[in-house]
Formats: C-alpha cells, sequence, structure tokens
C-alpha cells in the first residue's frame, strides 16, 4: 500500500513555499505534508489513512478547492523522533502550506507547535491529547483521545453489575484514553477491579505478551474496559481469548482496539467484543452510503474510521481552499476552516467546537458475523461529545 500511495500521490518537486503565511500569493500548486506511519505498531493505520485521503482526491480530479495540489509523505514511525525529523523537513525543506496526519498524541505532540510556530494548518487525523497549547492551527477531524472512554463510562456503570479492570498502554495516549473513561465511571459510583483502584498500563510500544497482565485481573472483576491500538490491538485480543477470558468476562474498548486492519487479523477472537467510535460501516447516511460503496469499488475492503478521518481532512482542505479565493494562502485557507460550519460526512454531520475538534455522535457497537465478515455492527447511540 506504501508503494502504491507513493506512486498515486503527487510529489513535490521544487523548493521554496507556493504559498507562505503571508497575503502574498505565488500562484504555484498548494503544497501539503502527510504525516502518517509508514513503519511500526501503527502502520496498518497509515495505510488506511491514505486509503481515505487518496478516494477524495480520485474522486475529485486529485484538486482540493479546485486547485493543484502537491504531496510529500514522511513516517510517523513508533515515536517522537521520527516525527520530529518528518516536520522540521516538511516545514524547512518543502516548504509546505498545510500539514495534514499522525494517529499517535505523541506525534501530535512534535507537529502541533511546529506547525502553529510556523504558522502552517495542520490538520490531525488521529488521537487528540489533552494537553496541547495555542490551537489557532491546529484543527483534528478525528476525536480528542478522552472522547471513546467518556463515552463508555456511563453505559459500562449502569450495566455492568460489579467492578470493572482498567488496562492501555503506558504513554501518553493511552494515558487520556483509559482516563477518559476511569474518570468519570469511577466519579458517578462505579469501582476498579484492579487491586491498587487504578488503572493498570503496559509499556509501549514493547509489550507484546498481555499473558501475564491478563491473567492477574481478579476473579470479581465483572467487565474489562481496554484500550490498544496497531499491532499492539492485535496482540492485546488474541491473548485475551487465549486467556480464556472471551466467554467469560466482557470487554469493552475503545473502538481502536478492534478497528480497520487490526480486527481482520483478530479473527475470531474479536467475536462480541464491544467499543465505542465516532464511525461504523453500516450507519445509514446519503455521505456513508455513497462513499462505503465507493470505497468497497475501490479496494474490495469495508471502510473504517481511518479511512474516514483522512477523507474528512480532504473534504475539509477541499472546502477552505475553495473558500479562500483564487489565491488562498496558508493563512487564508486557516481562516475559512473555521467557518465552515457542518459537514456532510460518512460519520454523519459534524462541525467544529471551541477545541478545534469535531463535534460528533459516538455509537457503542460490537463486533459481530454480518454476512461479508466480521463487522462493528452499531447497537445504539451512546452520546454526543467534542464541544
Amino acid at each position: 500500500m506504501a508503494a502504491a500511495t507513493a506512486v498515486a500521490l503527487l510529489l513535490a518537486g521544487c523548493s521554496g513555499s507556493s504559498l507562505g503565511s503571508d497575503s502574498t500569493p505565488s500562484g504555484g500548486p498548494i503544497r501539503i505534508g502527510l504525516v502518517w506511519p509508514q513503519t511500526g505498531v501503527y502502520k496498518t493505520v497509515g495505510d488506511d489513512f491514505a486509503r481515505g485521503w487518496q478516494l477524495y482526491l480520485d474522486a475529485h480530479g486529485g484538486k482540493l478547492g479546485g486547485h493543484e495540489i502537491t504531496t510529500t509523505v514522511v513516517d510517523e514511525g513508533d515515536g517522537k523522533q521520527a516525527t520530529r525529523t518528518g516536520i522540521k523537513k516538511l516545514i524547512e525543506q518543502d516548504k509546505v502550506d498545510v500539514v495534514v496526519g499522525t494517529i499517535s498524541s505523541d506525534a501530535v505532540q512534535e507537529v502541533q507547535p511546529a506547525a502553529t510556530a510556523a504558522k502552517i494548518p495542520f490538520l490531525a487525523t488521529g488521537g487528540r491529547p489533552d494537553n496541547l497549547q495555542n490551537l489557532a492551527f491546529t484543527w483534528h477531524t478525528s476525536w480528542q483521545n478522552r472522547d471513546a472512554g467518556a463515552a463508555l463510562a456511563d453505559y459500562i456503570r449502569t450495566t455492568v453489575k460489579g467492578p470493572v479492570y482498567a488496562i492501555g498502554p503506558d504513554y501518553k495516549g493511552g494515558w487520556d484514553q483509559v482516563g477518559g473513561f476511569v474518570d468519570p465511571f469511577v466519579a458517578g459510583g462505579g469501582k476498579l477491579a484492579n487491586p491498587d483502584g487504578k488503572a493498570t498500563f503496559t509499556p509501549f510500544p514493547a509489550t507484546t505478551n498481555y499473558l501475564p497482565y491478563l491473567n492477574a485481573i481478579p476473579a470479581d472483576a465483572k467487565a474489562v474496559f481496554a484500550f490498544y491500538g496497531g499491532a499492539n490491538a492485535i496482540d492485546f485480543v488474541k491473548a485475551y481469548a487465549q486467556a480464556g477470558l472471551q466467554a467469560k468476562v466482557p470487554l469493552y474498548t475503545g473502538g481502536f482496539t478492534v478497528e480497520g486492519a487490526v480486527l481482520t487479523a483478530q479473527g475470531a477472537a474479536a467475536d462480541g467484543i464491544y467499543s465505542s467510535l465516532n464511525y461504523a460501516p453500516d450507519l445509514d447516511n446519503p455521505a456513508n452510503r455513497a462513499f462505503a460503496t465507493a470505497f468497497q469499488s475501490k479496494y474490495d475492503a469495508i471502510p473504517d474510521l481511518y479511512n474516514v478521518t483522512a477523507y474528512d481532512a480532504a473534504l475539509v482542505l477541499d472546502r477552505a481552499i475553495a473558500a479562500a479565493g483564487a489565491n488562498p494562502t496558508s493563512a487564508s485557507i486557516n481562516a475559512t476552516i473555521g467557518k465552515l460550519g457542518q459537514l456532510d460526512s460518512p460519520r454523519g454531520q459534524w462541525r467544529f467546537g471551541e477545541q478545534h475538534a469535531p463535534v460528533q455522535p459516538w455509537y457503542l457497537r460490537q463486533v459481530r458475523l454480518d454476512g461479508r465478515g466480521r463487522a462493528n455492527v452499531v447497537v445504539q447511540t451512546l452520546t454526543t461529545l467534542g464541544q
């Protein structure tokens, strides 16, 4: 997929910014830097981003807002160093006018201050950590990290009769995702089954054997809440079944744990898992029907949230660039993003809230066989979050 994407994307071919952050346009194509994982734990997510992004471009003649674009891709990798190197290249060498991408909180924390300092719009396609400062040039088309857990907290507290064990990876994204569940769950009167009353965190990304952690779950635990992504999610879910917990203790997750390529790799081990997420492929709205049909036709696969957040990043830029006039600049594109209002997305209508992240519904889903294979089937709408 990485090779196909490299062929499909137009690469930047000359130095110097085509737009700049001031009001003096140069008339060149709009340069977009893409920061997506091409290696490491989240490589499959990077592939998903590339598919959603390219699907939108293919449907619009490779242009955004009627303007020619060029794109340069850098690798997010597993940690901060790869992203730090990549964003420095995009800003200083490639002179990009817009930055799109990232999945992990570590990557966001490298890209966001650099893009802000350069006054370049940053459209983030993955998790939003809760400690970002100065959001003037930062826009998430995805979610805020604490939302997935928060969306499930009251449902689990009122549905599960007994203590719940909480576990996740030991890095910023894991703390936010698990904390998003634990804080409102406990505040509402819920009890954790973890022996010390605090969530368990596993070394990231090094942990591949989760059996010791799962075997330590107390016998009185009536459910487990977990968050993992990418290769870690595959290992965790398979270990959960191997430990004999799948049929005994219900597993609730932030939806990323059973989303996209990882669900395919998890196979039967994922059956029955409940998750909260802001997208499901069976959502019945006009935008999703058109999107899902086009996606399955092009890729012979069921779409997932990562396809949608990258697709929506292209949608936002398409609308913003068109509204920025005949000679858009980084500054004018950034200004128009905040004025777009409601967007018709495959996930349903959403808009940017005060924190420059989507105000959107969250759904309870369950992994089931739906005739085509395993899919996350919507059970009910949980809540609307994002403001």
